[in-house]
């Protein structure tokens, strides 16, 4: 072999070694672009979809604020006002009617349907709700006798509720509290016998 031609040959081996580590080279950067560019789209699908159950948990909570009562409302707004609430949203209210859970005439006592309507009350809390909650109890009456007389009645009746979940059920009172509306929010006719038992009522707010 001619000696010129030795160089020649050195040149051409070297510019393939180097082309094919060169291939290899963007072979692996290409690789790696694309596992990024994966992370990324794999990152920003896990934000799309925590946004969507941010917005999911936004809408439930608006929901839940357009269906729930008027006093529902009020008691929120005196909680968060009052600094009671961690995130200051309503998640429930259960209404206790006398047509079904019947209080004695002129009366507070509890009776066994209502002891029993709060144990129910009182079990799903704990099971659904494995933190603190707060809970305003409404007492609600009819408009049989004087506006002051059902303050108090409402009142009565509110206070035998939370006595009744501290200390059957061990919900602290600190996270309870009760507020008598009286005859003023009726829910039904008070000119009927049945819409009179529907206002005779302890409504339980359930806030977190």
């Amino acid at each position: 072999m001619h000696r010129a031609a030795i160089p020649m040959m050195l040149a051409v081996v070297a510019l393939t070694a180097t082309g094919c580590a060169t291939k290899k080279y963007v072979q692996q950067e290409t690789g790696a672009v694309h596992t990024r560019v994966d992370d990324v789209e794999a990152q920003v699908e896990a934000n799309q979809t925590e946004i969507r159950r941010t917005n999911d948990r936004v809408t439930d909570h608006d929901r839940r604020i357009g269906e729930a009562s008027k006093t529902a409302q009020e008691a929120l707004q005196r909680a968060q006002e009052a600094g009671k609430l961690a995130e200051g949203k309503l998640l429930y209210e259960t209404v206790l009617t006398d047509d079904k859970v019947r209080f004695g005439f002129d009366k507070a006592e509890l009776s066994d349907t209502a002891k029993a309507a709060l144990d129910e009350f009182a079990t799903q809390l704990k099971a659904q709700y494995n933190r603190d909650v707060y809970i305003e109890i409404q007492g609600h009456t009819d408009a049989t006798g004087s506006e002051q007389y059902n303050i108090e009645l409402g009142l009565e009746r509110a206070e035998a509720v939370r006595r009744y979940l501290n200390r059957q059920h061990g919900i602290p009172l600190h996270r309870m509290s009760v507020i008598s509306y009286g005859e003023a929010e009726p829910i039904a006719d008070n000119d009927t016998r049945e819409g009179r038992a529907q206002n005779r009522r302890v409504v339980l707010v359930v806030l977190a």
